[in-house]
């Protein structure tokens, strides 16, 4: 068995018109730079299809994503992987079809990021949700451009500076999720079957731009600012480089507050 697998296993399925991309490295699942392009090169490939209707995410084993790498996440590496990882987003849009999400387990920072950007996200009854990134000293850009157009304010707050977890429950009644089911990819692979194979896959091109102009509005004109006060402001700060060092390190974190 090869030590290093590829990050993701992809399949077609219903005849070409669903694109399923699994992130295949359990338990974590954790998204590294590699993770990343691999996502990227499969779905910009699969995107050459017309008949392309949709794209399925989902994690092997227990959890859908512990999140990034926070390894990546050092202040001498991070600004590569950030960008490298919100071209990933564009991408994704750009490709203008439905994007579905099926969580099991533990779905944090960017695998709940990842979740999220999807238009339709189906959770098992186990699963969790959560951005715990101030926990370590930082904070989620693509979540805090995501989340609101998803939650109320109120909760894109909680979330986002209390760092807690969702349970599936609370997560459907927040909007986080959309729907709460036993085998999250057979209710997703069903949606498929019943609301989008029927339909062209052209009108679900445009349908799925228009539905999404003030998100992709936000992810032109906001991100970019949110990837200048992470990279440009915030990780000049102290307790950035102490958190993510603290949590590598498996050590409480030493805040300065600086």
């Amino acid at each position: 068995m090869s030590e290093n697998p590829a990050p993701i296993r992809t399949e077609l399925l219903e005849n070409g018109s669903l694109l399923c991309v699994t992130l295949a490295r359990p338990k974590a699942n954790v998204i590294d730079t590699e993770m990343v392009e691999a996502v990227r090169a499969a779905v910009n490939d699969a995107a050459r299809a017309p008949e392309l209707r949709a794209v399925l995410f989902a994690g092997e084993g227990k959890h859908f994503s512990f999140g990034a790498s926070v390894e990546e996440h050092r202040p001498e590496r991070v600004g590569r992987m950030l960008p490298a990882f919100h071209r990933l987003f564009h991408d994704l849009a750009a490709t203008q079809r439905v994007l579905l999400a099926a969580v099991n387990g533990l779905c944090l920072g960017g695998g709940m990021e990842l979740a999220i950007f999807c238009q339709r996200v189906f959770a098992a009854p186990d699963a969790q949700f959560g951005s715990p990134e101030i926990k370590l000293g930082v904070f989620a850009p693509m979540a805090s451009l995501v989340l609101p157009h998803r939650c109320r304010q109120g909760a894109v707050d909680d979330l986002l500076l209390s760092g807690r977890n969702l349970k599936a429950e609370e997560a459907l009644a927040l909007g986080v999720a959309d729907e709460i089911a036993p085998d999250p990819v057979a209710a997703a692979l069903e949606w498929h079957r019943k609301h989008l194979l029927p339909l062209s896959a052209a009108a679900l091109r445009h349908a799925s731009r228009a539905a999404r102009l003030g998100l992709l509005r936000d992810l032109d004109e906001v991100l970019p600012r949110l990837e200048r006060l992470y990279l440009g402001e915030l990780m000049a700060t102290r307790d950035a480089a102490e958190g993510i060092g603290a949590f590598l390190e498996k050590r409480a974190p030493a805040w300065r507050h600086e």
